[in-house]
């Protein structure tokens, strides 16, 4: 099967370069310059997963992520010379399931877009939030992970999440007590670990938190074990 990949980015030889490698690997490419054209082609076409600068002309790309998560879940990496962790948190933060830097190696460009790939297909799509299937249910405490339909909840509220997100907590609720490491937590969700991936980690993390914790400055359900890793309380 072939999946359709989105590039919004204004430079057309950065642009080209991804092309040739994702193209060599089988991808159909699509490249908007700018992000107004970038969410003109996610309306109109089947987009798989988009890959996204952030500075662009007429909208930016955190403007786009925006747009493109209340439209669609599908992976995205967010690809951009902006390297300060703030930029990193608020472009996780806004739905983007990755981020890399430029200058950046375009093989490890097409493994990333991969392992998004995989990970998210693999899973099914999770536009359809359906009712729980309770035989596919993972359940600690109040929170219910659906493997069926692919849905948390919390108290019968439905909770947004990404995909990335969906994996990870996937993860701990099968083993709770279990206490993973980093390396093993990128290993479940990408197939891959990324020497890079320490910040990306706990930003994830932190977003879980925000959306699962009464209080994320004070969690019951997600531990941070000092040196390790991460576990999910039993509750």
């Amino acid at each position: 099967m072939s999946y359709n990949i989105l590039i919004a980015e204004d430079d057309k030889d950065i642009a080209e370069v991804i092309r040739l490698y994702t193209e060599n690997e089988g991808f159909c490419v699509i490249h908007a310059q700018d992000g107004k054209a970038a969410y003109e082609v996610v309306l109109q076409e089947k987009i798989d997963l988009a890959v996204v600068d952030i500075m662009m002309p007429e909208m930016n790309g955190y403007e786009l992520i925006k747009q493109i998560r209340e439209k669609s879940n599908m992976p995205i990496i967010i690809l951009s010379a902006r390297n300060l962790d703030s930029d990193k948190i608020l472009g996780l933060d806004l739905g983007a399931d990755d981020y890399l830097t430029k200058p950046f190696n375009p093989l490890e460009l097409v493994a990333r877009i991969k392992s998004n790939i995989r990970r998210y297909y693999n899973l099914g799509s999770m536009q359809d939030a359906g009712a729980s299937d309770e035989r596919s249910s993972l359940r600690v405490g109040e929170l219910v992970l659906n493997e069926e339909n692919i849905t948390l909840k919390k108290n019968d509220e439905l909770i947004p999440i990404t995909p990335t997100e969906y994996k990870m907590l996937k993860l701990f609720m099968q083993s709770p007590g279990k206490v993973f490491t980093k390396v093993q937590i990128y290993q479940a969700v990408n197939g891959e670990c990324y020497v890079n991936d320490d910040n990306t980690l706990m930003v994830h993390i932190s977003n879980l938190r925000d959306k699962i914790e009464d209080n994320p400055r004070e969690p019951k359900y997600i531990k941070n074990i000092r040196g390790v890793g991460y576990k999910i309380e039993k509750i």
